[in-house]
């Protein structure tokens, strides 16, 4: 009986895979190596493990979320393209926008990168629609046939066709992608009226080069996983829904944030059980570190988005992703200081304490040196290598004039530090205080900096959700299916009849994509919304529109929407004032077909008896050290097994600096209501959380760990409650 849902989540380093029973509601997670060379041998170990002996003919669905359209674009390595355009236009590219990477003051020394479609590759075809739709010149075929032609001739067989003003009639692209199909079948055609039927023609034209760039190496992946699953399985896609692998195949730029997308997603569901109805998400894993916030429930969305140098105006879930990963390697720059990422060891050969055969020192290996992660990873799956790690860190020591400790504390420092700059672009730099949102942490190498996260942005409180490692895939059990479809519409006037005839056909694509997935009529979801300006803009704010029906009031609701919106966002607004007109750009439908959704299970009260088992202890470095000469964590300083090099670090008053005897908790040992107070180490399958001295973490009702600074220890959204005693043990 088909009775299990699973998500599959592909990472850098790891593969997370959770499974769901539909009938009890219990929740298995487990994790596996990722395999960079073939990603679907790692997602078959995966579902294989967590199956446990169960057949595949028991899953009522697999939902993957994959990172091999991003891989591909961030490690720029497109294939080689061709590009077709409007005759006279074959510098659009070249061209592209008046803009320099981090402001004019960096334009005597920014140099152009590289096209994703060198000019040469470029050619163009007669014809000419007008910003209406209306033909102007007809479409040259002839140089059409000759175009497809000088493809097929030197072997071009991703191929991406953008012709001027083709959102307002697709006609000459169809007209092309014919005779493509004709002189060259073995080419793979992406029309930029399919992939993004809105206008800017720069933009238009990059978004469906990534798609066409992208599209052989998706197929080919895709087929050979269903060839190995040997049933259907869905694919995330950045907009934070799901598609069908059939027919994501046909839209493979939709998934070029397929992973971060689902974290995001399953984070805001975790904070909205906890009470949190607004958050940062920080889904740290071993190549990088993505961020994003969730307002009112929700994630924030964006059509701005860029996945590496390549703009992507598609709608997506807007996601900042830096290079600070547990694979980050620390390196020395040429002016002497210490600097870490974004290059990463990944997955192979990985950080020096894995023993595959890294030489360079990560952030991992800072962690294992001083102590904050246990020496094996997954339960004792994966052994590390601490005196290997320790060796590393010695040497970068050396080369930097610091103490080895001075050394692993900057490397994680730094880290932190780029953490925080991603979380304060999608915060501070969209207008919203920090200060004011909780954070949830996840992923493998998630929580390990959230106390340092929690000093530099004086965040309220962090939410260590349970199996951190394994949120993003369950992230993707919590998904709707979802399919995005845009018109241009450029008009300060617009007319309701021409808003019902573009509304209806966008939602009769919308109806059509939901029913080829299996959704019945009824249960289709149609969210309506509108890109909006004031007459002499160059950009738009996009704003929610009604359901119902589209009359008078409709309009109103959405003009003042726009009106709210832009004030909000930029300080003033226009709405009483006759003088600046309005104009509508864009109408949009997004089709949704919705799913259940797992719930998530609370504690139990802890009844009266035995407590929880005592923590064993470790050394572990902390940089504060509050407790008084002599003693650490409340215990004497005169170990009898204590080393010279033990005491290498040791002064006068006979206290030694920053190395704790720290209790180390296992997660599954705390009871709901629980509190351990740092210094202290919590331990679980997929992920470790230092706790710094001076913070504590509370196990709530559903298990997450709420961390707090002792300076900040009301948290707005749980303060007042009862205030459980402390573990035995935990404290300093």
């Amino acid at each position: 009986m088909r009775n299990v849902r699973i998500g599959v989540d592909t990472g850098g380093t790891f593969t997370d895979v959770v499974m769901v029973d539909e009938q009890t509601g219990e929740i298995t997670t487990t994790k596996t190596p990722s395999t960079p060379a073939d990603p679907a041998e790692g997602f078959m170990n995966g579902v294989h493990k967590i199956l446990a002996g169960r057949l595949l003919a028991d899953v009522a669905g697999i939902v993957h979320g994959t990172t091999v359209a991003t891989n591909q674009l961030l490690e720029d390595r497109p294939v080689d393209l061709g590009f077709v355009t409007t005759e006279g236009f074959e510098f659009i590219l070249e061209i592209a926008r008046q803009s320099v990477p981090d402001g004019y003051g960096n334009s005597y020394f920014w140099v152009k990168p590289p096209r994703i479609v060198p000019v040469h590759r470029v050619r163009t075809v007669g014809g000419r629609l007008d910003h209406l739709g209306r033909e102007v010149r007809p479409f040259d075929e002839a140089q059409a046939v000759e175009v497809a032609r000088w493809f097929r001739a030197r072997g071009v067989t991703a191929v991406g066709v953008c012709f001027l003003h083709s959102y307002a009639d697709p006609g000459h692209e169809r007209a092309m992608r014919a005779v493509l199909e004709r002189e060259h079948p073995d080419a793979v055609v992406s029309l930029s009226s399919d992939v993004l039927r809105e206008y800017r023609e720069y933009e238009r034209s990059v978004t469906t080069l990534v798609d066409a760039a992208v599209k052989p190496t998706m197929r080919r992946y895709i087929a050979n996983l269903s060839s190995r699953l040997g049933m259907p399985f869905s694919v995330m896609k950045s907009n934070g829904g799901v598609l069908s692998a059939a027919e994501v195949v046909h839209q493979p730029i939709t998934t070029v944030l397929s992973g971060p997308a689902a974290g995001a997603l399953g984070a805001a569901l975790i904070a909205g059980t906890a009470g949190r109805r607004s958050a940062i998400t920080l889904d740290g894993g071993g190549t990088s570190t993505d961020v994003a916030v969730v307002v009112d429930g929700e994630p924030s969305l964006t059509t701005e988005g860029s996945v590496g140098r390549y703009p992507c105006k598609i709608p997506m879930i807007d996601i900042v992703t830096v290079g600070a990963g547990g694979g980050s390697i620390a390196w020395i720059s040429p002016e002497g200081t210490l600097k870490v990422g974004p290059r990463s060891a990944g997955a192979d050969p990985g950080p020096v304490c894995y023993g595959r055969g890294g030489t360079e020192l990560t952030v991992t290996d800072a962690h294992v040196y001083l102590g904050r992660v246990p020496p094996h990873l997954l339960g004792g799956e994966i052994p590390l290598d601490a005196a290997a790690a320790g060796a590393a860190v010695e040497a970068l020591a050396g080369k930097l004039g610091l103490s080895p400790e001075r050394t692993a504390v900057g490397i994680l420092e730094i880290s932190a530090f780029n953490q925080s700059n991603a979380i304060r672009q999608i915060t501070v730099k969209r207008g919203l205080d920090v200060r004011d949102f909780p954070m949830v942490a996840f992923g493998g190498s998630g929580p390990l900096l959230v106390c340092r996260l929690i000093d530099i942005l004086s965040l309220p409180a962090v939410v260590v959700p349970v199996d951190p490692g394994n949120v993003s895939a369950f992230g993707l059990l919590t998904v709707d299916v979802k399919n995005d479809y845009v018109r241009t519409h450029v008009t300060r006037e617009l007319s309701l009849d021409a808003a019902r005839d573009v509304f209806g056909d966008l939602e009769a694509q919308a109806a059509d994509a939901l029913r080829r997935e299996g959704f019945a009529r009824d249960r289709h979801i149609y969210a309506r919304s509108a890109d909006l300006r004031y007459f002499g803009q160059a950009y738009e704010v996009r704003v929610p529109a009604p359901s119902g029906p589209l009359d008078e009031a409709w309009r109103a609701e959405v003009l003042g929407r726009f009106h709210e919106a832009h004030h909000k966002l930029y300080g003033y607004g226009y709405r009483d004032d006759p003088r600046h007109a309005v104009e509508w750009v864009n109408l949009r439908v997004s089709g949704i077909g919705p799913i259940t959704r797992p719930a998530l299970p609370e504690l139990p009260m802890p009844a009266d008896g035995a407590p929880p088992p005592p923590p064993v202890h470790r050394r572990v470095y902390f940089e504060e050290d509050p407790a008084p000469p002599g003693r650490r964590d409340g215990r004497p300083d005169d170990r009898p097994d204590d080393t010279p090099e033990d005491r290498r670090d040791d002064r006068s008053d006979g206290r030694r600096d920053g190395w704790w005897t720290a209790p180390v908790h296992q997660r599954g040992d705390l009871r709901r209501g629980d509190v351990v107070t740092g210094p202290a180490v919590i331990e679980e399958y997929g992920s470790t959380l230092p706790l710094h001295p001076g913070f504590t973490a509370e196990v709530d009702a559903h298990g997450n760990l709420v961390v707090r600074s002792a300076s900040r220890s009301q948290d707005p959204v749980t303060a007042g409650g009862p205030a459980a005693e402390p573990v035995k043990g935990a404290d300093a």
